[in-house]
């Protein structure tokens, strides 16, 4: 399947990278930490896309050590596991960071490197669900789920206003700065309070505030995790509405149809219909097999940001579908079979059960969104390599300073000549 269109090529080259940071913490403590000492470590020869890919590896590892160490997402980790996940997300947030500037210094910047940057984010955005599921002991249930959709709605919306305003925004307190920051504070925190099961306790106890008779018991004994959840769901909500407003006044300043651009929440909407009445109809996935069903979920989101970021190199059309989504609905369709005929009388009965081969049918979905996005990342960076005559992981044509313009001094002469 081709995933780029011959006649959109073109596009690539009218690309400029147009980005607005308002975050205090990134203008004033990380990027002076990014220019004055980070991005000397990095050899010149070193392309941007390969410091992105090796922090990545970071976080790679970080996951497996959550799956041997925790493969349920609700044991304690020896305390020194807790300190490599907030070293390791800390130095892919770094190589994340940095790869911008490298790209500038070695005069490498295009769409191939906004591309691959995203696509990376999009998928950590998922493993970092599961580190932080881990780190906190939700366990395989409800919890986790909720996390990982706040998450991707956070990554999705970000794209999609980047997508309609033609600038990446990010606020005074973002995912990518502050949000990551957090976290490792919190992984950090958990080492050296023994595990996960810490932030089960009352917060507000923990902290030593007193119930003076004013706070309602339920409200007293709401753990950390209950809070963050509460937190978490806040800042979904404000950070939704802030780029839905973006969008709708990027697209009125250019005298264009604004109710247009919100239906492309629908995708992602639409799979979040599906997902929590899968996980309903089918407990088995829920409680004990969520680990490998966030990863293909997770997969699903970053194939609708990849189309996304790609569509917006290439300036086409808003991307709507998403082929990962049709084994959600076959499975929805043939789980809610027997639970209507039980109900209301009608129905048929399950394809899958509810046992083993539904297993089996949700970790070949996993296999089937693995080979369309590696399909999909493949032919998109091919198509970009070779149609700009770049490589992806090293530099092909090294800058030399000064040789563009003794390039354009011979065409001059070449042409006095002629």
């Amino acid at each position: 399947m081709v995933y780029i269109r011959q006649d959109k090529l073109p596009k690539l080259k009218e690309y400029k990278y147009s980005g607005v940071d308002h975050s205090l913490v990134s203008r004033y403590i990380m990027k002076p930490f990014y220019t004055n000492v980070v991005i000397k470590c990095f050899p010149m020869s070193m392309a941007p896309n390969l410091i992105t890919l090796t922090g990545f590896m970071f976080v790679v590892i970080n996951v497996l050590q959550v799956l041997w160490y925790n493969p349920t997402l609700d044991q304690d980790c020896p305390p020194w596991v807790y300190a490599s996940w907030s070293i390791g997300l800390f130095l892919y947030q770094t190589f994340d960071a940095v790869d911008g500037s490298q790209a500038r210094r070695t005069h490498q910047s295009g769409p191939l490197g906004e591309l691959f940057d995203h696509g990376v984010d999009a998928v950590n955005t998922t493993l970092e669900v599961i580190v932080f599921a881990a780190c906190m002991n939700l366990g395989q249930g409800w919890r986790t789920v909720m996390v990982q959709f706040a998450t991707l709605l956070t990554f999705y919306i970000q794209t999609w206003d980047e997508y309609h305003t033609r600038t990446l925004t990010l606020g005074i307190v973002s995912g990518p700065v502050e949000g990551i920051l957090t976290l490792c504070v919190i992984y950090m925190i958990t080492a050296i309070k023994g595990g996960g099961s810490y932030w089960h306790q009352p917060m507000l106890a923990t902290l030593g505030v007193s119930d003076f008779g004013v706070i309602p018991d339920w409200i007293y004994a709401l753990s950390w995790v209950d809070w963050y959840i509460v937190y978490g769901g806040a800042m979904v909500v404000v950070n939704t509405l802030w780029s839905a407003e973006n969008v709708l006044h990027a697209r009125r300043a250019r005298g264009q149809r604004t109710r247009v651009a919100l239906l492309g929440l629908l995708p992602f909407f639409g799979a979040w219909i599906l997902i929590p009445a899968y996980l309903y109809l089918q407990p088995i996935i829920l409680y004990h097999h969520l680990v490998p069903f966030v990863f293909f979920v997770g997969i699903i989101n970053a194939y609708s940001v990849g189309q996304m970021i790609v569509a917006h190199l290439t300036k086409s059309r808003f991307p709507f579908y998403n082929v990962l989504v049709l084994p959600l609905v076959y499975a929805v369709i043939d789980s809610a079979g027997p639970l209507m005929l039980e109900q209301f009388g009608f129905g048929w009965p399950s394809a899958l059960g509810n046992d083993i081969y539904q297993v089996a049918f949700m970790f070949s979905c996993l296999g089937l969104a693995v080979g369309v996005y590696g399909s999909f990342v493949i032919d998109v960076i091919t198509s970009i390599c070779d149609y700009l005559d770049i490589w992806c992981l090293t530099i092909k044509h090294p800058y030399v300073e000064g040789k563009q313009a003794q390039l354009e001094h011979a065409k001059d002469e070449s042409k006095k000549t002629k």
